[in-house]
């Protein structure tokens, strides 16, 4: 899948303080290094549920885990046909973790740097010194000639190291044929190897309040901006003031800057009935902490209505939007204030569509409402520092492996996560499935429709019921 620009990656790095910095200068007057990510380029920090995640991925694989205790470790979400987050370790990238929904696991796809992090055990090739410069300098495939030993483990399709015999790691890449056949073999490609951008990879010991400390100033010019903006669009649109709150931590981050702009501000939070029950406890663990008043949209029988009729919503036909959230936010503001100006978490490096959002808007199903975007040019890593710095309390999901917060049973979201609520939500999961499995027996629709997430694309359906008809 092409990657796509959002906005500038501002990623970079500091090899003093073992940190990420977000501009070419860190606060302990380094100058930092840029970081080589994909596009868009929103990584986010590794919490110690992903470090563990990685370090489980790469111990099955390569016998040894990936990350040493102490390091700082960020995530980049890359396009993929499901779900492949790169890993930014020591300001390098080391290499990736990309899910196979069929298999319902995840395979690490590591770089050659990696292997400067931990010592691997299994699926490590051996070759003579004299293939390096053909293999590391012209990324060339390794063929058989040249190979001296392969691991017991190597089956064709795995994902290995190329080591020389005097220890250089010189490539990695995917094995064509496996550990039996490969030795077997007088002639032929071993493995074919994959060329990578080269990454710079400084490993020490840091802390998330040192990444903090590093970007002080940064922080306080990104929370000054958003201030000045949610000042000027008040004084620009004499409404009640609200800020729209998810749950999120994009929602969260606006909430901080739009109570230093403006005080106390009531929270507007649409009650889809699918939220995560962590969900409903952060929404009441802000309104404690700040003392806000929560507006709730009421939730109604709707959603279920139109299921009977529609079919369960998907990535390219989201009913559910306007009948859970949109129409519901609309007549809550309307009988509570009439109109309201709302501030909402919107961010370009989430999607093309709001990288292209104007900053203020209006949506044409919420009419009474004029909509504001604080933190439209923060990245994630700007959020997240931001809270971490503010000392407020994020959702507990995201510890959990959650990288975004919403409906439980979003059709946008991967494979990857809607396998991990079916394992550890399944009080939420199963009555769903439940609907799910009906409209499936009810349209005749394949056996496999639910399982393999086929209900997610509108156009599955209707395809499978042209054929049906005729």
């Amino acid at each position: 899948m092409h990657p796509t620009y959002l906005g500038k990656i501002l990623l970079r790095w500091c090899d003093r303080c073992h940190v990420p910095v977000l501009g070419k200068t860190c606060a302990c007057g380094t100058a930092t290094r840029e970081v080589p990510l994909t596009p868009p380029g929103d990584a986010r920090p590794a919490f110690p549920h992903d470090i563990a995640l990685i370090n489980r991925i790469y111990g099955e694989h390569f016998g040894a885990p990936l990350i040493a205790p102490g390091q700082l470790v960020l995530l980049n979400k890359v396009p993929d046909d499901d779900r492949m987050e790169e890993i930014i370790i020591g300001g390098g990238n080391a290499g990736s973790i990309r899910y196979l929904p069929k298999e319902r696991c995840w395979e690490p796809i590591p770089r050659p740097e990696a292997y400067a992090l931990f010592h691997p055990t299994k699926r490590v090739v051996t070759v003579e010194d004299g293939v390096a410069p053909f293999i590391r300098d012209k990324s060339m495939s390794l063929l058989r000639p040249g190979m001296i030993s392969i691991d017991d483990a190597v089956r064709e399709g795995d994902e290995v190291f190329i080591v020389t015999e005097s220890g250089e790691c010189i490539g990695v890449g995917r094995v064509k044929v496996n550990a039996a056949e490969a030795r077997a073999m007088e002639k032929g490609q071993v493995v074919r190897t994959r060329r990578n951008v080269a990454s710079a990879i400084v490993p020490g010991a840091a802390t998330w309040d040192d990444a903090v400390r590093a970007n002080a100033e940064i922080l306080n010019q990104a929370e000054a901006e958003a201030i000045r903006f949610v000042q000027d669009v008040t004084a620009a649109y004499p409404l009640q003031p609200t800020i729209s709150y998810s749950g999120g931590k994009d929602s969260l981050a606006t909430l901080l800057v739009v109570r230093k702009a403006l005080g106390n501000v009531p929270l507007l939070f649409a009650d889809t009935g699918f939220e995560f029950p962590e969900t409903c406890a952060n929404i009441e663990a802000v309104r404690e902490k700040y003392n806000a008043e929560v507006v709730r949209t009421n939730t109604s029988e709707t959603f279920y209505r139109t299921l009977e009729r529609e079919g369960p919503p998907a990535v390219n036909a989201r009913w559910c939007c306007s009948v859970c959230k949109l129409l519901p936010v609309a007549e809550t503001i309307r009988s509570t204030w009439g109109e309201c100006l709302s501030f909402i978490g919107q961010r370009r490096y989430e999607s093309l569509k709001r990288a292209e959002s104007n900053r203020v808007w209006k949506n044409p199903t919420v009419k009474v409402q004029v909509s504001a975007a604080p933190i439209q040019d923060w990245t994630a890593l700007h959020v997240w520092l931001y809270i971490f710095r503010e000392n407020a309390p994020y959702n507990v999901l995201y510890g959990r492996g959650l990288d975004r917060i919403g409906c439980f049973m979003c059709p946008s979201s991967d494979m990857a996560l809607i396998h991990m609520i079916e394992a550890e939500f399944p009080d939420l999961w199963e009555p769903w499935k439940e609907k799910l499995d009906s409209w499936q027996k009810e349209n005749g629709l394949p056996g496999d429709w639910v399982e393999s997430g086929a209900w997610r694309i509108r156009e599955g359906v209707h395809a499978q019921q042209k054929r049906r008809h005729h």
